[in-house]
């Protein structure tokens, strides 16, 4: 909830106007200055977003401006902004706004586009992994990777690869697996590994690759087309639940599969019969998808087996019930330019983002003068023992370590805070030999650091639209928080209030006339009126079932609800009445109805529309808060700024 709720506040605030505008001040809040700049370029970037019209009315956006504001003010007067979990989640927030200015754009494309390039296949290979730790001794890390090329030795000279695999692998898996990984696309393994795959020809094996778990052996077993996406349509019937009849599932898709090869349609079957909701009223029509994107590989492969010529699947079973499939259409791999934002999401998260840090950082050398003093280093560096490797070095804070070690740009960084990080690194089991090599290297590292730290503390002052979207962010984490402790969490808790507020509005959420309805439905004309027959006659569904259905022809099929009067699945013409109807016809389906029982128009119970009452509520008492909070502050609006401002924007 709380993402949809600042997305709203901050879905087009990436996209700032260049004006230069000069600010006048809009309104104060007890004397606190808003100025014209940030309402124009709120309003503005919200225009497109709202349906509702008054709130594109400037007055009316004003008094939705000033409620904003005024909430932002109560929810620092209550002191919401020093809550743990606030500074947590805007610090969160804060460091996924950064990625944007973070990264080196012309090496990300690069990275797209030869992520894109792999995209296009999907390698099926298998692997062999000897274990080596990336922050290994050179010692442990030579003998890891003689072992695997003593391995390679013995392939290229015949042994069979996965005979070793599972003989020698140190991938726990490959004594079940024989090392095989399946198919595979770029993003889904680490990028060396991934690299390396697509590098090794179909049917040959890899050299040794080096990745942070070890030295690798890949063999490429087999090379394909991405299958791109697929449209399909699906009947399903979900598996039992404990305690149900396990095989009324199996036993009722294997009728409607019946129906379909009887001719039946199967959009009309899925309507009537599948226990998807969300695809049943659609006729079982399911979004798009690709290899992967579904919960079930069962489900997948199927619909990747199916084709024009080959539509209809038989009943399959999947994690999640049993299902008839049916293939509508298949679609090419996207274009470079479809998937560029969720590849660029995928390298942030990926190996390849080491080499987008590494790119920005030597800019960040280029761009801030650091000055290291030297007699500092050379004071501070001895302090650094052989105790480091063991991961016992400690140090104490003293006059000497205070010194300042180097300035980056207008910044001063202490000897105790570089002191600070080397102690922080014995935990990454660093080897180099001798320490003061180590402390070199360290020094290094720390400076890259400083520098992306200090380049990214200072975004604000760099970038005027990131400070206008943290701005938002700030007070739209505040404003969440505050409306959860003054409205949606008392809308929730406050029982006799809520109830009370739904006996004013009940009135407003009502229940048509109802009919509890038994459906009989037939492509035969003959066998609905013996249906028919049979239910005059008062015989049960599974007498009527037992005596028009065969083992191989499904005649006849059942569904039993309370619904509303004039929903689209009561047969059409069946009237509002206790009783059996005439045969009618839709289509290729011929229907009988029996009424049970007519339920009269009626207000809903507070327990049938809560969801609805609960929402009013809360906007009852928000509309009344505002007001309250305009008497709590001093609001004042300089009206002939409005004025000019309207002008301008209208203009």
């Amino acid at each position: 909830m709380k993402k949809v709720f600042l997305g709203f506040l901050l879905l087009a605030n990436l996209i700032v106007s260049a004006q230069n505008k000069p600010k006048e001040v809009l309104f104060t809040i007890d004397d606190k200055p808003y100025y014209t700049d940030e309402f124009e370029r709120v309003y503005k970037k919200n225009l497109d977003l709202v349906k509702d019209e008054s709130q594109k009315d400037l007055n009316q956006y004003l008094e939705l401006f000033v409620g904003y504001k005024l909430k932002v003010n109560k929810a620092n007067k209550l002191g919401l902004q020093n809550n743990d979990k606030y500074k947590n989640e805007l610090k969160s927030y804060r460091t996924q706004l950064s990625k944007n200015y973070t990264s080196d754009s012309k090496v990300t494309a690069e990275l797209v586009q030869e992520g894109y390039e792999r995209m296009k296949k999907e390698i099926k290979a298998s692997h062999i992994l000897i274990l080596a730790d990336e922050n290994a001794s050179p010692e442990d890390t030579l003998k890891a990777y003689n072992k695997i090329v003593d391995i390679r030795k013995r392939i290229m000279a015949g042994e069979d690869f996965e005979k070793l695999a599972t003989e020698l692998s140190e991938d726990p898996s490959a004594k079940e697996n024989k090392g095989n990984l399946g198919y595979f696309t770029s993003f889904r393994m680490v990028y060396a590994f991934e690299t390396a795959a697509y590098n090794t020809p179909k049917g040959q094996v890899s050299k040794p690759v080096r990745t942070r778990f070890g030295y690798h052996l890949i063999k490429v077993n087999d090379v394909r087309d991405n299958r791109g996406e697929i449209s399909v349509s699906h009947i399903m019937i979900m598996n039992p639940k404990e305690g149900e009849d396990a095989s009324r599932a199996e036993n009722t898709i294997n009728d409607i599969y019946k129906k379909i090869q009887q001719g039946e349609s199967f959009e009309e079957l899925a309507k009537q019969f599948s226990e998807d909701k969300s695809s049943s009223t659609k006729g079982g029509l399911l979004n798009k998808f690709g290899s992967g994107q579904l919960s079930s590989e069962v489900f997948e492969n199927m619909a990747f087996s199916l084709s024009k010529e080959n539509p209809i699947s038989q009943p399959i079973q999947s994690e999640y019930g049993w299902h008839i499939i049916k293939f509508n259409e298949k679609y090419p791999l996207k274009t470079l330019d479809e998937s560029k934002k969720e590849l660029e999401t995928k390298i942030g998260r990926d190996d390849r983002s080491r080499i987008i840090t590494n790119t920005l950082t030597e800019k960040l050398r280029k761009k801030y003068t650091v000055k290291r003093n030297e007699k500092a280093y050379a004071a501070i560096s001895k302090l650094v023992t052989n105790d480091f490797y063991d991961g016992k070095w400690q140090f104490t804070e003293d006059d000497k370590t205070k010194t300042t070690l180097l300035t980056l740009d207008k910044k001063d960084i202490s000897g105790t805070a570089f002191l600070t990080y080397v102690k922080s690194q014995q935990k990454a089991g660093m080897t180099l030999k001798p320490v003061n090599k180590l402390v070199d290297l360290l020094y290094s590292k720390f400076v890259d650091d400083q520098l992306n730290t200090y380049y990214n503390d200072n975004l604000e002052t760099e970038f005027p639209e990131f400070s206008n979207v943290m701005d938002e962010y700030r007070d739209g984490l505040l404003l969440f928080d505050l409306m959860e402790k003054e409205i949606w969490d008392r809308s929730k808790t406050d029982t006799l209030g809520l109830k009370a507020f739904y006996e004013t509005q009940k009135d407003k959420h009502k229940w048509k006339t109802r009919l509890n309805i038994l459906v009989a439905s037939s492509t035969n004309a003959d066998m609905i009126k013996k249906a028919q027959g049979m239910l005059k006659k008062g015989k049960s569904i599974q007498e009527i079932k037992d005596k028009l259905n065969t083992k191989d022809v499904i005649n006849i099929m059942f569904s039993e609800n309370t619904l509303e009067v004039g929903d689209p699945n009561i047969p059409k013409d069946t009237k509002p009445e206790v009783g059996l109807s005439d045969v009618t016809q839709k289509g290729e389906y011929y229907y009988v109805t029996r009424v049970n029982k007519v339920i009269p128009e009626a207000n809903k119970t507070f327990e049938e529309c809560k969801g609805k009452i609960v929402n009013e509520y809360q906007q009852y008492l928000e509309q009344n808060w505002v007001t309250e909070l305009k008497k709590e502050f001093k609001v004042v609006v300089d009206q002939a700024v409005f004025e000019r401002l309207k002008a301008t924007i209208i203009k």
